[in-house]
C-alpha cells in the first residue's frame, strides 16, 4: 500500500472538491485523486447558473423550487432528496459567494438571478455565463488553503473492496506510469457523467463514466441509467454547449422559415419549457424537414449588443469561435446533444452506496433528484449540496473505523489485468470501436426511442464489447501513456451503454428523458413510477427495480 487517508475523493470537479472540503472541516486526513488537474474538471464548462430559492428577483422559497424539480423530473425524482437540495440550496450558495464566487448583481447589489426552464421563479443566480468556472476556482482556492494533497494525473482503476467494505483505490500513474495502491476508510466518487457515450455531446473527452463503472464492477447498482439528457442548445459538429441562459435572457428558437416553433409544443413556457420538451420539439421540426442542415435558429439579435456582452459574452465567444457566427449580428444554429446523466450509481441521500465505506456525490452518483429529467441550474446547485453532505459523512464514518487493508492479491490481480492489455501485439485499435458505439448510440438510443433500434443497439454494444477483448494499446511506455487509459475508460463506456440498453427496453412509457413516441407515448405510473436498477452479473447487466420516495407531491399531468 503506498499511502493511507481517512477519506480518498476519486474526480475533483465541483463535487469533489466540495466533499474534500466538507471532510477536511469534519476533522478527517483526506485527499483528492484526479485523472486531470482539479481546474480542468468538467464542472467548469457549466454556464448558466446554480438554483437557489434566494427570492432576491421575487417571491421564491424552497417549497416552489421543490415543487418545480418534482414536476420537472417527470415525477421520477425522490422527493426526499428533492427537498433536502431546495431546503440547503440558499445556505450553500451563500457560502460560496462568502467564499469569493463572483455572482452577477441586480441593481442593489444582491445576487441576481435569471428565469430557466421548468422554473416557475427566475431562481438561476449566475456569474454572467461562465458560472462552473468562477465556482471551480473557488472551490480549488479553498482546497489549497487547506492544503488538501491531490493525486493529479492518477487514473482510478480498482476500487479496493475487502471485508465487504471499500478501502481505498488502485490507480495508475499517469506521470510515472506503474499502479499505486492508496487506502482509505471511506472513498467518495465524484467522477461525473458519461456524455462521451454519444458523437454530438457537450461533454469532455474526460467524461467517461469512469465512476459509475468501477461502482458497477464492484457490485453497486446503477439506477435510472436509461435517463440521459439532451439539451436543446448544442453547436453542430463539435457538441460545444450554448447555455439556456441565453433563453433565460429572453432569446427565440425559430426554425428555418423564421417561426417560434415552441407555440406548437409548449404555447405557456415557450422557450423556458424543460430541456425533454424542448429537445424532442427541435428534433420533430429537424426531422419534419423545417430545421436548417440538422439544425434550428438560436435568435438573440433582438437582445442587443449591451445585454449579449454583459450577461452572454462568452457564449458570443463559443458561437463566433465553433460556428462562425456572432449572435449580435445573426442566429446562432443549434441542435440538441448528450448533455446530462440524470442516472447513475444508487445512493441514499447521505450518498452512501449498498457497500461500506463507498459513497457517489454530483453527476455520477443517482440519488435522485432529477429523476427522469433535471431542470438547468440544479446540477451545479447538487455538486455543491450533496458534495457536502456525503464529505461530512465518510468523514464521520471514517473516524470512527480504524483499519484499513490493500490484500496484496488484488494489486497482482489489478496489475496482471493490465499487464495483458500492455503485452498484447495484435489486434484492433480502441478509437473504431469508440466512434462506432458513440455514432451507434446518437442513432439509436437518442432523443427518441424505439423499440426495433434499442434492441438493435444492444445487438452492436455486445459486438463492440467483444471485439474489445482483443483490443491493443499501441504505446507500451509507461509515461503520459494516454493510449491506455483511453482503452481502459472505452471498456467503461461499454459496460455503461449496455445498463442504457437493458434499462431503455425495460421502461415501456415514455417519461422525461426516455421518450418512445411510436410504441408507448404516454407516460405509465401504474406500472413505471420506479426506478430501474443495474447490477452487473456474470458479465452481463441484470436489471430490478425500486420504488420512488414520495413525500408532498402526486403525480399530474405534466405540461409547459
Amino acid at each position: 500500500m503506498d499511502a493511507v487517508h481517512d477519506v480518498v475523493v476519486i474526480g475533483a470537479g465541483c463535487a469533489g472538491m466540495r466533499a474534500a472540503i466538507e471532510a477536511f472541516d469534519a476533522g478527517a486526513d483526506v485527499a483528492l485523486l484526479s485523472k486531470i488537474h482539479p481546474v480542468r474538471s468538467h464542472s467548469g464548462a457549466a454556464e448558466g447558473g446554480i438554483n437557489a430559492a434566494l427570492g432576491n428577483a421575487s417571491e421564491d422559497d424552497p417549497e416552489k423550487h421543490a415543487f418545480d424539480t418534482v414536476k420537472g423530473s417527470d415525477y421520477l425524482g425522490d422527493q426526499d432528496a428533492i427537498e433536502i437540495l431546495c431546503n440547503e440550496a440558499p445556505g450553500d450558495v451563500y457560502q460560496l459567494e462568502q467564499w469569493g464566487a463572483v455572482f452577477s448583481r441586480t441593481a442593489d447589489g444582491r445576487i441576481a438571478q435569471r428565469p430557466f426552464g421548468a422554473a416557475g421563479e427566475p431562481r438561476t443566480a449566475y456569474a454572467a455565463d461562465i458560472t462552473g468556472h468562477v465556482l471551480i476556482h473557488v472551490l480549488y482556492e479553498q482546497v489549497m488553503k487547506r492544503d488538501i494533497p491531490t493525486y493529479e494525473e492518477f487514473f482510478a482503476w480498482k476500487l479496493v473492496v475487502d471485508d465487504e467494505r471499500c478501502q481505498g483505490v488502485i490507480a495508475w500513474d499517469l506521470m510515472h506510469g506503474g499502479l499505486h495502491s492508496i487506502g482509505a476508510k471511506t472513498t467518495i466518487l465524484a467522477t461525473g457523467g458519461a456524455g462521451r457515450l454519444y458523437t454530438g455531446t457537450t461533454n469532455a473527452y474526460a467524461c467517461t463514466g469512469d465512476g459509475m463503472a468501477l461502482a458497477l464492477q464492484s457490485g453497486v447498482a446503477l439506477k435510472d441509467m436509461e435517463m440521459m439528457q439532451f439539451h436543446p442548445t448544442t453547436l453542430a459538429p463539435t457538441g460545444v454547449l450554448i447555455t439556456e441562459g441565453c433563453r433565460g435572457e429572453g432569446a427565440f428558437l425559430l426554425n428555418k422559415d423564421g417561426e417560434r416553433f415552441l407555440v406548437r409544443y409548449a404555447p405557456n413556457a415557450m422557450e423556458l419549457a424543460s430541456r425533454d420538451v424542448i429537445s424532442r420539439a427541435e428534433q420533430t421540426e429537424i426531422d419534419n424537414g423545417r430545421g436548417l442542415d440538422g439544425n434550428v435558429l438560436l435568435d438573440l439579435r433582438h437582445l442587443g449588443a449591451e445585454r449579449i456582452l454583459d450577461r452572454l459574452h462568452g457564449t458570443r465567444e463559443l458561437s463566433m469561435t465553433f460556428a462562425g457566427v456572432d449572435p449580435i449580428y445573426e442566429p446562432i444554429p443549434v441542435r440538441p446533444g448528450a448533455h446530462y446523466h440524470m442516472g447513475g450509481v444508487d445512493t441514499d441521500v447521505w450518498g452512501q452506496t449498498t457497500i461500506d465505506g463507498l459513497y457517489a456525490a454530483g453527476e455520477v452518483a443517482c440519488v435522485s433528484v432529477h429523476g427522469a429529467n433535471r431542470l438547468g441550474g440544479n446540477a451545479l446547485m447538487e455538486t455543491i449540496t450533496f458534495g457536502k453532505r456525503v464529505g461530512r459523512h465518510a468523514a464521520e464514518w471514517a473516524q470512527s473505523h480504524t483499519t484499513v487493508a490493500v490484500p496484496p492479491s488484488l494489486e497482482v490481480s489489478a496489475e496482471e489485468e493490465l499487464r495483458t492489455l500492455l503485452d498484447r501485439t495484435e489486434g484492433e485499435r480502441p478509437w473504431q470501436i469508440r466512434d462506432e458505439l458513440a455514432e451507434t448510440m446518437h442513432e439509436n438510443f437518442g432523443v427518441f426511442r424505439r423499440e426495433d433500434q434499442m434492441l438493435k443497439q444492444g445487438e452492436i454494444v455486445r459486438a463492440l464489447r467483444e471485439r474489445y477483448e482483443s483490443v491493443m494499446v499501441d504505446d507500451k511506455g509507461d509515461v503520459f501513456n494516454s493510449d491506455l487509459t483511453q482503452a481502459l475508460e472505452l471498456g467503461y463506456l461499454l459496460e455503461l451503454a449496455e445498463c442504457m440498453v437493458v434499462s431503455g427496453l425495460a421502461r415501456k412509457e415514455s417519461r422525461g428523458a426516455h421518450a418512445r413516441p411510436h410504441d408507448y407515448p404516454d407516460r405509465d405510473d401504474e406500472n413505471f413510477l420506479r426506478h430501474t436498477l443495474v447490477t452487473w452479473e456474470d458479465g452481463a447487466p441484470r436489471l430490478d427495480w425500486k420504488p420512488v420516495t414520495m413525500t408532498k407531491w402526486q403525480p399530474q399531468e405534466r405540461t409547459y
